[in-house]
């Protein structure tokens, strides 16, 4: 794979080792050789979910500058995005993760690093196209 999705629960589990999934997140991120790909609601949400702590916020902006490329958004590319959290409202899909799926289907690349394991083994890009999740499961 040459190119990553990245979502906003395996950024966290990443940067903080309470977290119960940091190593297993860990262990897969270190052998990855590749683009990593995002947006910036997926920063804003880690921001958000790391809390008020200066420090893990800093840790996260630097590791958005330092490797992930944050894919921009246009006025068509927010509208995909709300025709997405439509379809899949039982599920539901957030803000984020339509992001994820869009930039899925601009860059035709579904391998995507997260821990939401029941939105992205739900949602499909490119109509109906699955998400290869990492880190794979392992129950």
């Amino acid at each position: 794979m040459t190119n990553l999705l990245i979502d906003t629960g395996a950024v966290v589990a990443l940067l903080n080792a309470r977290e119960p999934a940091h190593q297993p997140c860990v262990d897969f991120f270190s052998g990855f050789q590749g683009k990593i790909i995002s947006t910036e609601s997926v920063l804003t949400e880690s921001l958000y979910l790391l809390g008020d702590s200066l420090e893990h916020q800093k840790k996260c902006i630097e590791f958005f500058i330092q490797g992930v490329r944050i894919f921009p958004f246009s006025p068509k590319g927010l509208m995909q995005c709300l025709t997405l959290m439509e379809k899949y409202q039982d599920t539901p899909m957030d803000f984020a993760d339509a992001t994820l799926t869009v930039v899925a289907e601009e860059l035709t690349c579904g391998d995507i690093f997260t821990l939401d394991r029941r939105g992205f083994e739900t949602y499909r890009w490119a109509r109906n196209r699955p998400f290869k999740i990492y880190p794979e499961n392992r129950s």
